[in-house]
């Protein structure tokens, strides 16, 4: 079945508890922030041109599913080596580009656009995490989602760069 009708009145659960909860309070808002950074994050999977890119945004996808299932009370938990992991991709990519002088405009390229894109999804979803005073959002989910908008926004000037594409600065 696709569907339980549990939510019809408004409310929903979460993980081994039994209450239910109103679906607009800020944990919920949380999810669904991730939810919808998640599905985002899979138009750029179905749109990236490189092995290495869909790699990438392929692990991220796996630990949104873990920031979503620790934020709704499951065991599950961001550990300091996925932060580590995400610190390391924008290492890698920064060592390949000019240190930034300026914002950019987004859309030089149809895949920089849609990184672009993802990561300010990230950063509304980390600001609903952080809005929801979560017990949940430990200090490694926080670090985690404050470093996943780097690395969105790393991938999205490395894939400019590497199709050849000159990014604009806004001329103010």
């Amino acid at each position: 079945m696709l569907y339980t009708g549990k939510g019809d009145t408004g409310e929903t659960g979460l993980f081994g508890v039994c209450e239910r909860f109103s679906k607009d309070g800020p944990l919920f808002e949380a999810l669904g922030g991730i939810d919808e950074l998640n599905s985002w994050l899979g138009v750029c999977y179905a749109k990236a041109d490189s092995r290495e890119l869909a790699d990438s945004i392929r692990a991220i996808q796996e630990d949104l599913f873990v920031v979503q299932a620790q934020l709704a009370g499951s065991d599950k938990k961001i550990n300091v080596m996925q932060v580590e992991r995400l610190e390391r991709e924008i290492a890698q990519i920064g060592s390949h580009l000019k240190p930034p002088t300026s914002f950019v405009i987004a859309g030089a390229t149809e895949t920089s656009a849609l990184l672009d894109y993802a990561r300010a999804l990230a950063r509304r979803a980390e600001r609903a995490v952080i809005r929801a005073h979560s017990s949940a959002a430990a200090p490694e989910m926080l670090k985690y989602l404050n470093r996943l908008s780097s690395v969105l926004y790393a991938l999205a000037r490395y894939e400019a760069q590497k199709s050849g594409a000159e990014e604009e600065k806004p001329t103010y």
